[in-house]
């Protein structure tokens, strides 16, 4: 017998408030026998964003770290978006759950020209709620429990967690970079992948390998010779790739961007994700795609109608306002994908020349928002940073920069596995996708930076 109350009496002495009081919370007094967390969730609680945005705010830093535009979206697509809200009454319901039909027809005519496919708006083109929905809904429809899918590090984070809690096992291989060059630049396109290494990786439980290119957060564009092997591993062994390429159009110094479901053979076992946030300056719009043939879509598609089901019907008609504008335009001067790279390569030298003037080492990325420094130079000077034990050096490097220079940036030991954390951890990102005011604020921090490393 129970020495404690059961849950019925406590009930029904609840129900008489007049007649008792409780001493403690029921919560307290009922003690739950079953585990509350379930398994899927175990490992995948710990998100680095949270803690240095916390720190930032707290000590009124100059916010490099997340990555999101502090700059309005063009202004086409914020009059799209005040007329889908204002216009039509409709577009304040629902619309089609799997897109609104003006969206996915255009994404089909868009990206089947770059991909050279005929796309079937209803069954090649799935809406989601940004690119994390997208990833989300690729994991959980067809990775399964023992399931293997390689990821490239350094990777973005939300990769290794999604593998786990659809029941997979994440199977890591890491880009390699060349040797320093003393007063020389190093470029991101200069991290490779041994061939060699990665076929190793394949298995026969190899379900799918997840590529990011542009990458986040080294910002390396894979040449095509790069996608070709890993494609050609994919066909030799039966294996889907999932494609991140919410960065396609920030490119910098010339470099093209290659869909790898492009490549002969790919598109059937390809999931190409895409980003309005990432595309027209508009990360809070939260509005993504995933484009594939519709014998994996039809999966994403159980996914979402079981879960979010529909996306915003008036971000969604504004986005498809927008890439009506770039259709029309495509590859003029006037395309905003031709004017958006270029104003951010500018920022891109600004933040890469200001770094350097303390003695930060960036590599010039050849795509995204952010480019990775090298801290080697300050982990010798002062090896010894405060932190709590087993932490990484680039996290308690970020953290005394915050707290003492004012300047926020996000460790990259945290896009690495545990396994290679240690090999990497004298990275950090910055974000350059900034206005003016915000990049020339963070050189104010670093000219008094300069001036305390001369003193």
């Amino acid at each position: 017998m129970l020495k404690s109350p059961s849950v019925l009496m406590v009930l029904s002495q609840l129900g008489r408030r007049s007649e008792v009081k409780l001493a403690r919370p029921l919560h307290q007094m009922v003690k739950m026998a079953k585990q509350v967390q379930a398994r899927r969730l175990e490992g995948t609680d710990k998100n680095p964003w949270v803690e240095f945005v916390k720190l930032a705010n707290e000590n009124e830093a100059v916010n490099l770290g997340q990555g999101f535009p502090d700059f309005a979206p063009p202004e086409f697509s914020r009059e799209a978006f005040r007329q889908a809200v204002s216009g039509d009454i409709m577009l304040n319901q629902y619309t089609r759950a799997f897109g609104h039909p003006p969206l996915v027809k255009i994404l089909a005519q868009f990206f089947g020209k770059l991909l050279e496919q005929e796309l079937d708006p209803l069954n090649n083109v799935l809406v989601t709620v940004g690119a994390y929905g997208a990833l989300f809904y690729a994991f959980q429809a067809l990775v399964d429990e023992g399931d293997e899918v390689i990821i490239i590090e350094p990777y973005f984070d939300c990769y290794e967690p999604m593998t786990k809690m659809a029941g997979g096992r994440p199977v890591f291989v890491a880009l390699q970079p060349p040797p320093a060059h003393d007063g020389q630049l190093m470029s991101s396109g200069d991290w490779k992948l041994d061939p060699a290494e990665l076929a190793s990786k394949f298995t026969p439980r190899t379900k799918a390998i997840v590529i990011n290119s542009p990458n986040n957060p080294l910002g390396k564009v894979f040449s095509r010779e790069e996608l070709e092997v890993i494609a050609n591993l994919c066909r030799k062994h039966d294996v889907l790739c999932f494609s991140d390429e919410v960065y396609q159009w920030l490119v910098y110094d010339e470099q093209k961007h290659i869909s790898i479901a492009s490549l002969p053979g790919m598109w059937e076992r390809t999931l190409t994700i895409g980003s309005a946030g990432k595309t027209f300056s508009a990360t809070g719009w939260k509005l993504g795609w995933v484009l594939g043939p519709d014998r994996l879509l039809k999966h994403l598609r159980t996914v979402h109608q079981n879960s979010l089901y529909h996306c915003p019907t008036q971000a969604q008609e504004a986005v498809f306002s927008s890439f009506e504008r770039e259709l029309r335009l495509f590859g003029q001067p006037d395309s905003y994908f031709v004017q958006l790279p270029k104003a951010l390569q500018k920022k891109r030298d600004h933040m890469l020349n200001s770094l350097q003037t303390i003695g930060l080492k960036p590599i010039v990325p050849q795509g995204t928002y952010f480019l990775i420094a090298d801290i080697s130079t300050f982990k010798k000077k002062m090896p010894h940073l405060p932190g709590s034990e087993g932490e990484a050096y680039d996290s308690r490097f970020v953290k005394w920069m915050i707290k003492n220079k004012g300047l926020v940036a996000i460790p990259v030991s945290a896009f690495y596995s545990s396994e290679q954390k240690k090999c990497f951890d004298h990275y950090i990102r910055f974000c350059f996708v900034k206005n003016d005011s915000t990049l020339d604020a963070m050189d104010d921090k670093l000219q008094q930076w300069k001036k305390d490393l001369e003193a």
